[in-house]
C-alpha cells in the first residue's frame, strides 16, 4: 500500500481537490503511517519521505483560495464531511505529535528538521481557521464549532500531545541556544519550538467555550500542570521571545483556578511521576518542586537579564497566586520529608548530616548561563525582594482571619482573598524552602527582606496579639497589670511610649542613652510589686499551654514567620532602638512577645515535637534565647515571666538532674522532653534551684567516680603537690597541668615558705582551698599578663590578647580553666568575675553588637555613631580593617578579604559595624576562650554550665552579690577553742557585725574566707564551715578596772574559714579591732 501510495503521489497530473486529498491521499497514508511507527517505534527513511510529501500536499491545499481544492473546506461542509475532516485532522495531529516527540533539537540532520517543521506548521494551521483562505464569513460559526472539537481533542489525554511536547522540550538545552546550528536551520528550529508552544496553549485561547466544555478544558489544564509545568527550567529552555506567552494571565489564571479546585487529583498525578524514579537514595528534585519554581518565575515576570524585573504578571489574581504557591510549597516540603531530605535552618540534611546530599539533590537544579551559573533558587529571587511583599501587603487591606483552613465553596474568584494570613503562610513555606535548597545562605536573603520591610513585622504581631492576649487593664501610667500583680516600671528616663518606627527621633539622643546602658543596668531596672504577693498565671499564655499541637495551622504559620523574622531582626537591633526608641515594639509588647515564645517553647519541649512543628519550635527557640539574653544584660521583663510556664509543672530538683544527666551521657544530647526542657529553657527553674541542680550533678559525678573506684576513701588516690609560696602559679602549672580530669581527685598541698622551709600543718582540705584561692589571685591578676580587665567600671576579667606571646601562654590559660573548674567542682568561691563576653564563649553562645558595651564602651559608642550617622559615611574615611596593638607593635587586620580596599558606605555600614563587633567579641578571643573552655570542661560538663547565663555563671563562681545574711551566717557558724553561742565575746561580735555597713560585712567575710560573697545557697554550703575560734588574752585586773581591753588584733585562717577572735570585753574595742584588721588585712597566721 505504501509503495502504491508513493507512485500515485509522484504521478499526479495536477492539484488534488479537497475530497481527493481526504480519500485518496490521507486515508491510505494514515493507515500505513500510523501502523509502521507504532510497530517499529521510530521513523524510517521511507516513512519520513512519505510524511514530507503528504504534509506538503495538505499545506498546499489549505493555502489554496479555491474552496474546491482546500482540504479544510470540508470542516464547513456536510455533517459527514465534517466528521471525516475532524477524524483525519486528529490523526494528522497525532502523527505530528509523534514526529515532535522523536525529534532531538541538538542531534538531528537537515531532513529531520525539515520534516518536523512541516509537521508543526501543519498542526498549527489545522487548529487555526484564520490560516484557511477558503473560509467565507458566513461559515465562521460552523468553522469555530469544528475547531473547538479539534482543540478539545488536543487537550484530551487521548491525543498525547502534551506528553509529546514534554518529551520535546525536555531535550532542549537550558538556557535556550542556537549556537552550533547552521543559519539555514535556525529559522526552522525556532519555528518548531514556537509551534509546539502555540499548540500547547491552544486550549487556553479558544474563544466562547460552552459550559458543557468545562470538563475538556479542565483536562487540558491538568495536563499542562502535570506534563509541562513540571519540566525543569521550562521557561529557560524556550526562546525568550516565547516566554511571555506562558506568563500571560490567560494561561496562568485558569491554571491557578483549576489547581485550587482539583488540587488533590493534580498533585497525586504529579506524585505518581516521582514514584517511578525517586528513591531515598536518588536525590532528584521532586516534580512538584519544578512546578513551584516555574510558577513563581512565570507569575512574577522575573528574568535575571531583564531590565523590568520586579513586577507581577499584569492582571494576575494575586490571591490565587498565593494559594497555589502555598499548596505547591507544602507538597514539596512533604515530599522532601518523606524521603528524609529536609534541611533545617541550623543543620544539614536530616539523616545524612553532610551537605553533599543537598548538592546531589540540586545537581540538576543548575544551568550555565554564559560564564556564570544559574541555580534553582534563582527562580525564587522575586520572593526575596521588597516589591513582591509590598504589592501583596497593599492588596491585603488588613483583612485577617484565623477561622478557615479550607478553600471556600462557591466561586473561587470571588472568595479567595489576599489576606495577611495567606501572605504569612506563603513566606513561612518559603523560609523552609530556602533553608533546604540554599545550603550556604539558607533563609538569610528572605529574612533580610522580611525584617526590613516597613510595617510587616508589626502587622504580624498585631494579628498574633489580638488572638493571644485579650485586652488587659492598665493601672495608671507606668504600671502594667497582670492578674494579681502590678508592676511599676522605673527606667531612669527610658519611658514606656507608643511605638516608634525605625528612622528618626531627631538629634543625637543616643549619646545620653548610651551612658545609661553602659552603667550597671540591673540597678536601673526596679520591678516594684504591690497589691498582693500571689504569683500570676498571666505570663503563661493560655492558648499556647499545649504547645504547637494545641494551636491551629494558621496560628502556627503566623508564629513561625514572626519568630523567624523577629529573631533575625534582633541580631541587628541595638539597645538604643530596643529600649529608647522602642522600635519596632514598645517594651510592653516586648514582654508579651517574650511570654509568648517562652510559653510556646517550654510546652513544646515538655511534650513530643512532631516533624511538621519542628521549624516553628526552632524559630521560637532562637527568638526566646535572644530575648532572654537581652533581658539578662538589661532587664525589661519581670523575673516571674521567665518562671511562669513551669511554675506548676517543674519536677523535683533531683529528678530533673538525674533525667538530664542520664540522657546527656547516652548520646550527648538529651532527647526526652524533660531533658530538652532543662537544656533549652533552664530559666524556667529559679536560679537557686538551678544551683542545687548543678551541685546535684557534681554529687552524682562523685558518686559515679566512687563506684568506679576512683575515690575509695579519705586520702585514697589523692594528688600530692609541693608549692613554694613565691611560685604558686609556676609550681601549680608544672605539677597539675597534665592531670586533666584527674584533678577531680583530692589535692593535698604542702607549702614551702619563702625561706625554703616546709610549713607546719596537715592539709585536711583547708590548704588545698588556700592553694586554689592563691593561684587564682596571682594568675588572674592583670600584672601576670594572662588576663586583663575591661575598661568598664566593674573591671571584669577577660583574656589578654598578648598572652599568646608569653611562654606557654595558651597552655596556661587552659590550665586556669581547670583551676576554675576545680573551684566549681569543690564549691570553693573565688573573689573575681569574668567579662560577660568571655563567659558567653564558655557557654557556647555567640556575642552580638550590644555586648561590646560591656567590653569596650568607647568603641561601642563610636560604632553606634556610625550606625545612626545621617550623612555620607564615606566622609568618615573608614575601611574594613581593624588595628590591633600588641607588644608595642601595630597590626592591621582585614575584617574580610581585601578589606583594606573596601570603603565603608551607607550601603555596607551595617556589615562593617557587625564585622568589627564580631572580631572584638568573638574572633579575637576565640583561641583563648577555646583553651580555657577545654580546661574547664575537663572537670565541669558543658551541659551543666548551660543551666546559667553569663551573670549567673559569675555568681556561681564567686557567690551572691547581695548583702550578707547575718541570721543565716549566725545559724551556720561553729565555735571552737572554748567559745559557745552564749559566750559574751560571741554575743558582742554578732551585735557589732549586724551594725556594720554591708560593705564592711563583705570585707570581714573576705578577711575570713578569702571571698567577699556569700555562698549562693546559704552559709550551710560553705566548706569548711564559718568558724569563730577563741584566742585567750589575759588582761591584768587593774587594767580592766581602768577601762583597758585586749590589745591584740583578730586574725584569720582563710584555708579553714576561721576567725581567731580574742576575748574582747567591750563592743567598741571589738568593732575598732575588727575594722582595723579587715582594712589592713593584718594578723594572718596559719594554725
Amino acid at each position: 500500500m505504501q509503495k502504491d501510495w508513493e507512485i500515485m503521489i509522484n504521478k499526479r497530473a495536477g492539484p488534488f481537490t479537497g475530497m481527493q486529498i481526504s480519500s485518496g491521499v490521507l486515508r491510505p497514508f494514515l493507515f500505513f503511517i500510523l501502523y509502521l511507527p507504532t510497530r517499529l517505534g521510530e521513523i524510517q527513511v521511507a516513512d519520513r519521505d512519505c510524511m514530507i510529501n503528504c504534509f506538503k500536499l495538505v499545506l498546499e491545499s489549505i493555502n489554496s483560495s479555491d474552496g474546491h481544492q482546500n482540504f479544510c473546506s470540508m470542516a464547513t461542509g456536510t455533517i459527514e464531511e465534517r466528521k471525516i475532516w475532524l477524524y483525519q485532522s486528529k490523526k494528522l495531529i497525532a502523527v505530528c505529535s509523534f514526529i515532535l516527540a522523536n525529534f532531538d533539537y541538538s542531534k538531528r540532520g537537515d531532513q529531520d528538521v525539515f520534516l518536523t517543521s512541516l509537521a508543526m506548521r501543519l498542526a498549527v494551521v489545522l487548529t487555526d481557521p484564520k490560516g484557511w483562505r477558503s473560509i467565507a464569513n458566513d461559515n465562521l460559526e460552523d468553522t469555530n464549532t469544528t475547531i473547538k472539537k479539534l482543540v478539545q481533542f488536543i487537550g484530551s489525554t487521548r491525543s498525547g500531545l502534551y506528553n509529546c511536547i514534554r518529551k520535546f522540550i525536555y531535550k532542549l538545552e537550558a538556557p535556550f541556544s542556537s549556537l552550533g546550528v547552521s543559519s539555514c536551520q535556525t529559522d526552522d528550529r525556532f519555528l518548531i519550538v514556537a509551534s509546539a508552544v502555540t499548540l500547547l496553549l491552544r486550549p487556553f485561547h479558544i474563544a466562547d467555550m460552552d459550559v458543557n466544555d468545562d470538563s475538556m478544558f479542565e483536562c487540558a489544564v491538568k495536563q499542562y500542570w502535570v506534563l509541562l509545568l513540571t519540566i525543569p527550567w521550562l521557561a529557560q529552555r524556550l526562546p525568550a521571545i516565547l516566554v511571555p506567552a506562558l506568563k500571560h494571565k490567560s494561561v496562568l489564571s485558569p491554571c491557578f483556578r483549576i489547581l485550587l479546585i482539583s488540587k488533590e487529583k493534580i498533585l497525586e498525578e504529579i506524585s505518581e511521576m516521582d514514584r517511578s524514579k525517586i528513591t531515598s537514595h536518588s536525590k532528584v528534585m521532586p516534580q512538584v518542586g519544578w512546578a513551584l519554581a516555574n510558577v513563581v518565575f512565570l507569575a512574577t515576570g522575573c528574568d535575571t537579564s531583564a531590565l523590568d524585573s520586579g513586577k507581577f504578571t499584569p492582571g494576575l489574581d494575586y490571591a490565587s497566586y498565593l494559594h497555589v504557591v502555598i499548596i505547591l510549597a507544602e507538597k514539596l516540603l512533604d515530599s522532601l520529608e518523606i524521603f528524609g531530605w529536609i534541611m533545617e535552618e541550623d543543620e544539614d540534611i536530616l539523616g545524612d548530616n553532610n551537605t553533599s546530599a543537598s548538592f546531589e539533590l540540586l545537581h540538576e537544579a543548575e544551568i550555565t548561563c554564559g560564564s556564570s551559573k544559574m541555580l534553582y533558587m534563582d527562580l525564587f529571587k522575586p520572593v526575596c525582594q521588597q516589591w513582591h511583599l509590598k504589592k501583596l501587603l497593599s492588596l491585603s487591606k488588613d483583612s485577617f482571619t484565623l477561622e478557615t483552613n479550607n478553600l471556600p465553596s462557591g466561586n473561587p474568584d470571588n472568595l479567595w482573598r489576599c489576606e495577611l494570613l495567606n501572605i504569612a503562610n506563603y513566606y513561612s513555606c518559603m523560609l523552609r524552602i530556602f533553608s533546604t535548597f540554599n545550603p550556604v545562605l539558607k533563609s538569610l536573603p528572605i529574612l533580610n527582606m522580611l525584617s526590613f520591610t516597613p510595617g510587616f513585622l508589626f502587622n504580624l504581631w498585631e494579628a498574633l496579639e489580638k488572638s493571644l492576649f485579650p485586652e488587659k487593664s492598665h493601672i495608671g501610667k507606668g504600671y502594667l497589670s497582670h492578674g494579681n500583680k502590678i508592676y511599676e516600671v522605673k527606667r531612669d528616663g527610658v519611658s514606656e511610649r507608643k511605638q516608634k518606627r525605625f528612622g528618626g527621633d531627631g538629634g543625637n539622643k543616643w549619646v545620653n542613652v548610651f551612658h545609661k546602658f553602659t552603667g550597671k543596668s540591673q540597678a536601673e531596672n526596679d520591678w516594684t510589686e504591690s497589691v498582693n504577693e500571689h504569683s500570676s498565671d498571666e505570663w503563661d499564655v493560655e492558648l499556647l499551654r499545649r504547645g504547637p499541637d494545641g494551636i491551629s495551622k494558621d496560628m502556627s504559620c503566623l508564629l513561625h514567620l514572626f519568630c523567624s523574622t523577629y529573631s533575625h531582626l534582633l541580631l541587628v537591633l541595638d539597645d538604643i532602638e530596643f529600649y529608647d526608641k522602642q522600635a519596632p515594639f514598645t517594651l510592653e509588647q516586648q514582654r508579651k512577645i517574650a511570654s509568648m515564645v517562652n510559653t510556646l517553647v517550654y510546652n513544646a519541649f515538655s511534650q513530643s515535637i512532631s516533624p511538621q512543628n519542628k521549624p516553628l519550635v526552632d524559630s521560637a527557640t532562637r527568638c526566646l534565647h535572644l530575648l532572654y539574653e537581652r533581658d539578662c544584660r538589661h532587664q525589661f521583663c519581670p523575673p516571674a515571666l521567665w518562671l511562669s510556664p513551669g511554675k506548676n509543672s517543674r519536677p523535683p530538683i533531683a529528678v530533673a538532674a538525674r533525667t538530664h544527666e542520664v540522657l546527656s551521657t547516652a548520646d550527648g544530647t538529651p532527647s526526652s522532653s524533660m531533658g530538652s526542657v532543662i537544656t533549652t529553657t533552664p530559666h524556667i527553674f529559679p536560679f537557686e534551684e538551678r544551683v542545687k541542680m548543678f551541685r546535684e550533678f557534681i554529687n552524682m559525678d562523685k558518686a559515679t567516680r566512687r563506684m568506679a573506684g576512683e575515690v575509695a576513701g579519705p586520702g585514697s588516690r589523692s594528688i600530692e603537690i609541693v608549692i613554694r609560696r613565691g611560685h604558686v602559679v609556676e609550681d601549680g602549672f608544672q605539677q597539675l597541668n597534665t592531670l586533666r580530669s584527674k584533678m577531680k581527685s583530692s589535692i593535698h598541698v604542702s607549702f614551702v615558705s619563702e625561706s625554703g622551709l616546709p610549713e607546719a600543718g596537715l592539709d585536711y582540705g583547708g590548704l588545698s582551698k588556700e592553694f586554689l584561692t592563691d593561684i587564682s589571685k596571682a594568675a588572674f591578676s592583670p600584672e601576670y599578663g594572662l588576663f586583663s580587665q575591661t575598661s568598664t567600671s566593674d573591671r571584669l576579667l577577660i583574656p589578654n590578647t598578648a598572652a599568646r606571646y608569653l611562654e606557654n601562654g595558651i597552655q596556661m590559660i587552659e590550665f586556669l580553666g581547670r583551676i576554675v573548674g576545680k573551684a566549681l567542682y569543690e564549691g570553693i568561691l573565688l573573689d573575681f568575675c569574668f567579662s560577660h563576653v568571655f563567659v558567653q564563649k564558655l557557654l557556647g553562645r555567640y556575642s552580638f553588637l550590644d555586648e561590646l558595651s560591656t567590653l569596650d564602651p568607647e568603641l561601642y559608642k563610636n560604632l553606634i555613631y556610625v550606625k545612626h550617622y545621617d550623612g555620607d559615611v564615606t566622609d568618615l574615611s573608614l575601611d574594613f580593617t581593624v588595628t590591633e596593638e600588641s607588644l608595642g607593635k601595630r597590626k592591621v587586620i582585614e575584617l574580610k578579604p581585601g578589606g583594606k580596599d573596601i570603603c565603608v558606605t551607607n550601603e555596607n555600614k551595617l556589615q562593617y559595624i557587625h564585622a568589627i563587633a564580631d572580631y572584638k567579641l568573638n574572633r579575637q578571643i576565640l583561641p583563648f576562650s577555646n583553651a580555657f573552655y577545654g580546661g574547664l570542661s575537663d572537670l565541669i560538663s558543658p551541659s551543666w554550665l548551660k543551666l546559667f547565663n553569663a551573670s549567673e555563671f559569675n555568681q556561681l563562681l564567686s557567690g551572691g552579690d547581695h548583702d550578707i545574711d547575718v541570721d543565716d551566717l549566725r545559724k551556720n557558724t561553729r565555735y571552737t577553742g572554748g567559745y559557745t553561742v552564749g559566750s559574751r565575746t560571741v554575743k558582742i561580735f554578732w551585735e557589732v557585725f549586724a551594725g556594720f555597713e554591708p560593705r564592711e560585712r563583705c570585707m570581714l567575710l573576705k578577711f575570713v574566707t578569702s571571698c567577699s560573697r556569700a555562698p549562693l545557697l546559704g552559709f550551710k554550703h560553705l566548706q569548711p564551715a564559718f568558724t569563730i575560734h577563741k584566742v585567750v588574752c589575759d588582761v591584768p585586773l587593774w587594767a580592766t578596772f581602768g577601762g583597758q581591753d585586749v590589745d591584740r588584733l583578730p586574725s584569720a585562717s582563710t584555708c579553714y574559714n576561721t576567725l581567731k577572735l580574742p576575748t574582747y570585753k567591750r563592743s567598741s574595742t571589738l568593732r575598732a579591732k575588727l575594722l582595723y584588721a579587715i582594712n589592713s588585712n593584718a594578723g594572718f597566721e596559719l594554725s
